[in-house]
């Protein structure tokens, strides 16, 4: 079935906003891309950053349930459940053009943290860190919540770093920092 031009515009605005920029790219650009009309965009959305909003609710959606499948696979044992959020992360960190983490650069665009689009990305940051509590309250970690940020500081800080200075190794680092506190937290339990 064909993807609807919502669908259309929603799925072009992920591909080129958060490989270039919300603010760099133009609406003509994305029109083209997207091979829509202008009045299609502007029955579907309101202004360009209600297209943005809407881009963002969809990665921040696809991205969490793609972490979910990984600390949800019960066919991992949890140290390989962290080896593959890690794995993910040096592909995502490692594809060609790597423009960083989408949700920290939407943070940056729109740097107002009562933005709707701002406020995309706290949700995002902290869906993610939720998620990595409930798996660690699962396998009876204690302190959870307080492993859970520390593992996503490791986290986030890789992705950061490797934004910042192209150099991929910081996935290794990062991974081997997630063992060592996993390990500790699985023994204390």
């Amino acid at each position: 079935m064909a993807a609807s031009k919502r669908d259309q515009l929603i799925d072009m605005a992920i591909e080129l906003f958060f490989k270039n920029g919300c603010h760099t790219v133009g609406i003509d650009r994305l029109l083209a891309e997207a091979s829509v009309a202008k009045m299609t965009l502007y029955s579907h959305f309101k202004s360009k950053e209600d297209l943005i909003l809407a881009a963002a609710e969809r990665l921040h959606e696809q991205v969490l349930e793609q972490f979910l499948a990984i600390l949800e696979d019960q066919n991992l044992s949890p140290i390989d459940r962290l080896h593959a959020v890690f794995d993910r992360l040096e592909d995502f960190t490692t594809a060609q053009g790597f423009p960083g983490c989408p949700f920290v650069n939407l943070s940056v665009e729109f740097p107002d943290p009562s933005h709707p689009i701002h406020q995309v990305s706290i949700r995002h940051k902290h869906k993610v860190e939720e998620h990595l509590e409930e798996s660690l309250r699962g396998l009876g970690v204690r302190e959870p919540e307080s492993v859970a940020r520390q593992l996503n500081l490791i986290y986030e800080g890789a992705k950061v770093m490797i934004q910042i200075t192209g150099d991929s190794s910081y996935v290794q680092s990062s991974r081997q920092a997630s063992e060592l506190l996993l390990e500790k937290a699985l023994a204390e339990a």
